[in-house]
């Protein structure tokens, strides 16, 4: 999920707490859930950032296959053209 995702999600989630308590919701309550929606959203910044280096480390992995790949292609073709060459001697 993107951030903007997150917020809006904990927001609604906030004004729904606010919402269902408001008939009988005290500042300690609303406080409460206050800090509860605060922590949420440090949870989802944390999961965030972990998911993008996640990202980042693929990419880099993925990178490192396609040289890694690229390489041995081109062994590949220098050994069957130097057994080509062996056979016709």
């Amino acid at each position: 999920m993107k951030n903007n995702q997150l917020k809006s999600i904990v927001t609604i989630l906030a004004v729904a707490g606010i919402v269902g308590l408001s008939g009988c919701a005290t500042t300690s309550s609303v406080d409460k859930l206050r800090v509860e929606v605060e922590a949420a959203q440090a949870t989802a910044d944390r999961a965030e950032a972990k998911a993008d280096a996640a990202s980042r480390d693929a990419s880099a992995a993925l990178a490192t296959a396609s040289d890694a790949k690229a390489t041995a292609d081109d062994t590949d073709e220098k050994v069957n053209r130097m057994f080509k060459k062996a056979m016709y001697k």
